[in-house]
């Protein structure tokens, strides 16, 4: 069986921090290793001030099937109470919130099926870019489990409680050009230009302001779950912080002298 250190692959080159989930043979299927590595190499990511943006895509014709139902299985033997509550999150709940809260943007560049958490692991990406063959599905009701993985959290806050219920409750495909009318993706394109289009999008984000993404990620990611005065306080201190960075001062520099900005990301 492929090791952790080939079934999760790294890459660092101008400014771009690929992550490429490499077991094509078990669908991308995440055992706990392959999670566990998933959330180290976005840690990593976030503290490398040479990496600009995370690219996350996937070997094979499959996005990502979800966890390893294997590893689950040998997991559940002599189970007690509380051990499926502190596996799922210590586990899953993490890796969601390993991207949510990730100090770089991050990109998901989705080539097939997407499914149960390898679904919600494309969706709490910032961006997402699908081939039109792909298609997301809420496998968990299809396997007679709740729904996890943060999907409760993470599919009303995209798309509405009625919409989220229909796919969890039946567990139906959802087919990439109806994922991107709903807004779960930013962009449907053919599968030949999958990899060209991601490349673009994120060269665009390496060459940006990355404190200033990053900054209002973390105010858009909240705004859902704060009131008002807690949301415009935050903002003011975003704008503060950002305000020492150099690329507060380039911006307006570069505007002036009607050139491009040279922005270093700090």
């Amino acid at each position: 069986m492929t090791d952790t250190s080939e079934a999760v692959l790294q890459q660092v080159e101008g400014g771009v921090c690929t992550i490429t989930l490499n077991r094509p043979e078990a669908a991308n299927a995440l055992r706990p290793q392959d999670r566990d590595r998933l959330i180290e190499l976005l840690a990593d990511a976030e503290a490398n001030p040479a990496v600009r943006v995370v690219r996350l895509r996937a070997e094979g014709k499959i996005f990502c099937a979800g966890a390893d139902v294997g590893g689950i299985r040998s997991q559940s033997v002599d189970m007690h109470t509380g051990d499926a509550m502190r596996i799922l999150m210590r586990g899953s709940q993490r890796l969601i919130a390993a991207v949510l809260d990730c100090g770089k943007p991050v990109v998901a560049e989705v080539q097939g099926t997407a499914a149960g958490m390898g679904a919600h692991l494309a969706f709490a990406c910032d961006l997402v870019v699908a081939s039109e063959r792909s298609k997301f599905i809420e496998s968990f009701v299809l396997r007679g489990i709740v729904m996890d993985a943060a999907g409760a959290y993470l599919l009303p806050r995209r798309i509405g409680l009625q919409k989220a219920k229909e796919l969890a409750f039946l567990g139906d495909a959802l087919p990439a050009a109806e994922a991107l009318a709903l807004g779960l993706v930013n962009r449907v394109v053919p599968a030949d230009e999958l990899d060209a289009v991601t490349t673009e999008l994120v060269g665009r984000l390496a060459a940006g302001p990355t404190s200033a993404i990053v900054l209002t990620k973390r105010l858009l990611n909240t705004s859902l779950d704060s009131d008002r005065a807690s949301a415009f306080l935050a903002e003011a201190m975003a704008q503060e912080i950002q305000m020492t960075a150099s690329d507060a001062s380039e911006g307006p520099k570069a505007f002036m002298e009607r050139r491009t900005p040279d922005y270093k990301g700090f």
